[in-house]
């Protein structure tokens, strides 16, 4: 079980670091950059499958983008990002603070993403719900373990 809680902190340790570079990037880029990088990512996918729903939604998604858009963006992948990181290493790090506050922001956007499921349903969202309840019980369990 602990390798397995490691494995998943790391895992949020990759995305994390992947958000905030995404957000990075996508406060420093202009919006016509961020159109042309989408389209070049998904011409190849779009002339094997026209139909791809990926592919499309992305590209409808970025070429309707508002600069507040951008910036909200930006600024929510920036923040959730660093949040991640910051946990990851103080969870890495056995730090006793770590536990309570990644179970505390967990719990947060477990909160959020079901209501989301519950307004708008995303297969997607459901997993990365279902992943980030398993990351919950693995974080309390090494909590309770270390604890004791």
């Amino acid at each position: 079980m602990h390798r397995l809680y490691f494995i998943s902190v790391l895992i949020k340790g990759v995305d994390g670091f992947l958000e905030t570079l995404g957000g990075f990037l996508f406060l420093m880029m202009s919006r016509a950059t961020l159109k042309g990088l989408i389209i070049g990512l998904t011409q190849h996918e779009l002339l094997e499958d026209p139909d791809d729903w990926i592919a499309n939604s992305l590209r409808q998604a970025f070429g309707h983008l508002s600069r507040g858009e951008k910036l909200f963006g930006g600024i929510y992948l920036l923040t959730h990002g660093l949040i991640k990181v910051l946990l990851v290493v103080g969870l890495l790090r056995d730090k006793l603070w770590a536990f309570p506050t990644s179970l505390a922001f967990l719990g947060m956007f477990i909160g959020y993403q079901v209501y989301r499921l519950c307004s708008h349903f995303s297969l997607g969202l459901l997993l990365l719900t279902v992943f980030d309840v398993g990351v919950v019980f693995l974080i309390w369990r090494e909590y309770k373990y270390d604890g004791q």
